[in-house]
């Protein structure tokens, strides 16, 4: 996240293909030198070229979308189990291992949490932000519950102590029959009798102000309640491949200019073009909801 208020990366986002995995990674060797001999006359140059393609490997790491790769920056995410059982409430755990392959113990809090988990379908259906406990040897662990099958992906938003905000993906599995949802471009969302408005569009690789407005039966609700440090937190999902995209809240609670409502402002920045899914979550009546929005970049752009 990194944010919980944040269309951050929650933090953010959020993604429209009923399928698709992603790998991430480059691994590159020394060369052998003259001949495929190790030392040989041209090993100076196979090493500084080795060295090279490892160095334009990591820059292009760093400059990726968030949780497109389960390890990056030296940490891991590795999920104890990768089977779901749709319908059914059961412990699912995992661990971020270190570069030296041990569990990370040690975190950071981050919006009121130190672990940030989304899950969702490759779809972009059933998305769930949750908040896993820690064990001391290195386990995180959350009561999970999928509704439907499908292959999901779960996306860790952390900041280990002494290093830098990290999101790592990686893809579960629930089995049974499989019918992937469609979304429509859509600025407006109901959920639980709220309307939530979106104005703004996206534009990429410029920051684009993106303001949510919460109102219930025509009235303006004025009285959220702070979520992980702000009126709302928003993650959104690229379509096609799901990269987690960072989003930024404008406020906090208690800044002295920031309103509890009706409108919720982020500042967000997308890498391209495309489809995206947006989720607010937002907190009133000491009740937690989440309201889901479609919205298409570019050419073909429309309400």
């Amino acid at each position: 996240m990194n944010t919980a208020a944040k269309l951050s990366a929650y933090g953010v986002v959020l993604a429209l293909v009923a399928g698709g995995g992603w790998a991430a990674g480059t691994a590159v060797g020394p060369f052998a030198g003259a001949a495929g001999v190790p030392g040989g006359e041209d090993a100076g140059h196979s090493d500084t070229h080795s060295g090279a393609v490892a160095e334009a490997a990591q820059v292009k790491q760093d400059h990726e979308p968030a949780g497109l790769a389960s390890s990056r920056g030296g940490y891991t995410l590795t999920p104890t189990t990768t089977t779901l059982l749709p319908g059914t409430t059961r412990p699912f755990t995992f661990r971020i291992l270190g570069a030296d392959g041990a569990p990370v113990t040690a975190y950071d809090v981050e919006h009121e949490k130190r672990m940030h988990l989304i899950v969702v379908r490759r779809d972009t259906a059933g998305f769930q932000h949750i908040h896993p406990e820690l064990g001391e040897d290195g386990t995180w662990s959350v009561p999970l519950t999928v509704g439907e099958a499908g292959a999901y992906r779960v996306f860790a938003d952390f900041k280990p102590s002494g290093g830098e905000a990290t999101t790592l993906g990686a893809d579960v599995f629930a089995g049974g029959d499989f019918r992937p949802a469609e979304f429509r471009p859509s600025h407006v969302a109901e959920v639980d009798g709220y309307q939530v408005r979106l104005d703004g569009e996206l534009a990429p690789g410029t920051s684009s102000k993106v303001t949510l407005t919460v109102s219930k039966n025509g009235r303006d609700i004025t009285d959220l309640q702070p979520y992980l440090g702000a009126y709302g937190h928003l993650v959104a999902l690229r379509g096609g491949d799901l990269a987690y995209l960072h989003v930024h809240p404008d406020g906090e609670p208690g800044d002295g200019r920031t309103a509890p409502g009706p409108a919720i402002t982020f500042f967000a920045e997308v890498p391209t073009d495309g489809v995206y899914r947006l989720f607010l979550d937002f907190r009133h009546e000491d009740k937690v909801r989440t309201a889901e929005f479609t919205v298409t970049t570019g050419e073909g752009s429309h309400r």
